[in-house]
């Protein structure tokens, strides 16, 4: 008689934002091709979205159990209130999620066997340690970020914060020659301008230093070739990135939108290394007159440019003939697949808020970088960039804090005809896919963790 084994079943819980998802999106599909099942854990809104802006037909995708919990907030309006969704995850959620994993364990046979939960949320593997079950954090930020994050006891101890994380002076720390430096001020739950979000947030940061040393895997979305020198800081860390499924699977997941994929015919359609590339992310806002001040440079760039324009964002007012006068090079989109535009020969840079995924997006695949960085790590990623891997260019804003037109259009210019930062950001590209491909460090990390998740 043959018995049947439970298949592993793994519990992904992610912070509940697009740049979160999407990369533990992209290892769940790794994991699923290896016949692991897993349940993905959302909150009711973006388990909707996620739901709706999902490509058609897809098997591996399918196969994904998309589940949601309720994060306790009335409206999408409530939502947007400063500190409400922060507030949220950390008093609201960890509740729904137990409730879960006990409705789960309780009327399944393939019961939960691991919880594989965002680093930024702590409480997911504390609650996975009380119920017995085997767990894992994910960064989906960089290792730097994440060392940062793990030295708060001792900038509190150094005078450098208090205990609330308000920074008792300005100052850049840069805890290695060899990794980015960022201000003080731009700390990433400072930088939110908002006394109560940045609360929350710190009370999580902290939290989380307990809740890591319980898990036995701390997986990172980075690589040695990358952050060596974070790594190295943290041995702890592992990293499995860049974690691309574009490259896989010819697909990525966890969008909250659905991409717009007629812009790939256009792009088509330009020379090779033309097209700028502009987008920043789900949360980036600009005012009335940065927006138009990008709008100038655009069009007086005189080269052709694909621009991700939110819907929200879409409400600003173009200034007065600029569709009509970019009409026949300039293409706008409320939502891009990212991933498969910056692996088109077509493009030649882009303009980006520097989050870690699409600073990852972009360096794994060779294309330069101009950083407009708005909030969270995002400036310490475009110290990375420009600082570091010297592979991009930083757009800094003038007295008034505006990045003007001309400010955007000289680095234009100045990024594609800097042959030596080019060839920077290609020989980049082969380094990375030396890590992630067979033998590579980032390769045989994921092998190990996968073998662990089966054992």
């Amino acid at each position: 008689m043959t018995i049947m084994m439970a298949r592993p079943h793994v519990m992904v819980v992610p912070y509940p934002a697009q740049g979160h998802v999407i990369p533990l999106m992209d290892l769940s599909l790794i994991l699923v091709k290896q016949g692991i099942k897993i349940t993905f854990v959302n909150t009711k809104e973006n388990h909707d979205r996620i739901k709706s802006a999902l490509p058609c037909g897809d098997g591996l995708l399918s196969q994904i159990y998309l589940v949601w919990i309720s994060d306790g907030l009335e409206s999408s309006e409530e939502r947007k209130k400063p500190g409400k969704s922060s507030g949220a995850v950390l008093k609201v959620m960890p509740e729904k999620v137990e409730e879960l994993i006990e409705c789960i364990n309780g009327s399944e046979s393939e019961k939960i066997t691991c919880v594989l939960a965002d680093q930024s949320i702590g409480w997911a593997l504390d609650l996975a340690e009380k119920k017995g079950i085997r767990r894992a954090a994910f960064c989906p930020a960089s290792a730097a970020q994440l060392v940062l994050g793990l030295s708060i006891p001792k900038f509190i101890h150094n005078g450098i914060i208090d205990k609330d994380g308000t920074p008792l002076e300005k100052k850049g720390i840069q805890l290695s020659p060899t990794m980015p430096s960022v201000s003080t001020e731009k700390l990433v739950w400072v930088c939110v301008g908002n006394k109560t979000i940045q609360r929350h947030i710190f009370q999580l940061m902290v939290k989380n230093i307990e809740s890591m040393k319980k898990t036995e895997w701390l997986l990172c979305n980075s690589s040695h070739e990358l952050e060596s020198e974070a790594i190295t800081m943290a041995p702890e860390i592992i990293p499995i990135g860049p974690l691309l499924s574009c490259d896989q699977f010819g697909h990525s997941a966890g969008n909250f939108w659905p991409q717009d994929l007629s812009c790939l015919k256009w792009l088509d359609q330009q020379s090779p290394n033309s097209v700028i590339y502009v987008a920043f992310g789900s949360f980036t806002k600009f005012s009335p007159p940065q927006f138009q001040e990008l709008c100038f440079a655009l069009e007086l760039s005189n080269r052709p440019f694909l621009w991700v324009v939110q819907p929200e964002e879409s409400k600003l007012a173009y200034p007065e003939g600029f569709v009509e006068r970019v009409v026949e090079r300039g293409r706008v989109v409320g939502w891009s697949p990212q991933k498969k535009i910056l692996i088109h020969p077509s493009v030649a840079c882009f303009i980006s808020h520097c989050g870690w995924n699409s600073t990852l997006e972009s360096v794994s695949n060779g294309i330069p970088v101009l950083c407009w960085p708005y909030f969270a790590d995002q400036f310490l990623n475009k110290s990375y960039v420009c600082d570091i891997w010297k592979v991009g260019l930083g757009l800094e804003p003038n007295e008034s804090g505006m990045i003007t037109q001309g400010e955007i259009q000289s680095k234009i210019h100045q990024i594609f005809i800097d042959e030596q930062l080019k060839s920077r950001a290609r020989d980049f590209k082969e380094k990375i896919h030396i890590g992630t491909g067979q033998g590579g460090l980032s390769n045989k990390n994921l092998d190990s963790f996968i073998s662990w998740i089966k054992s």
